[in-house]
């Protein structure tokens, strides 16, 4: 087994790149291993590691299709919906709650309150 080289922090060599400088590139892993290692020290744990792929091998992203990005609107609207209630809460419902705030709180909102009037209150 081989070992990977181990660069510290801002020290890596030109040509490697880590997941996120990739997609900045517009660039993906591609199915290559990872090439290399950068150790960012910390006082108190052990240290932060990133892994490093070679840009040479590094291939392009693959571009969204009508279908992806319908599946995406799709996923991202599943959640929005309060599952006690069934109406779209208009932003992301927490998992901690798993329901929307007023359906999660009902006791405590007040009459008049503006975050509460739309769209759970009837009128």
């Amino acid at each position: 087994m081989a070992t990977l080289p181990v660069y510290r922090w801002r020290m890596a060599p030109d040509g490697y790149a880590t997941y996120r400088q990739l997609r900045a590139l517009g660039l993906r892993p591609g199915g290559q291993d990872v090439a290399a290692q950068v150790e960012r020290p910390r006082r108190r744990r052990g240290p932060l590691v990133a892994h490093l792929y070679r840009v040479d091998l590094a291939k392009p992203v693959r571009p969204m299709t009508p279908a992806r990005w319908a599946a995406l609107a799709k996923a991202n609207a599943a959640r929005r919906i309060c599952p006690e209630c069934r109406r779209d809460a208009g932003y992301v419902i927490p998992p901690s709650l798993g329901m929307c705030t007023p359906c999660a709180f009902p006791d405590n909102a007040p009459e008049g309150a503006s975050w509460n009037s739309s769209p759970h209150t009837a009128r």
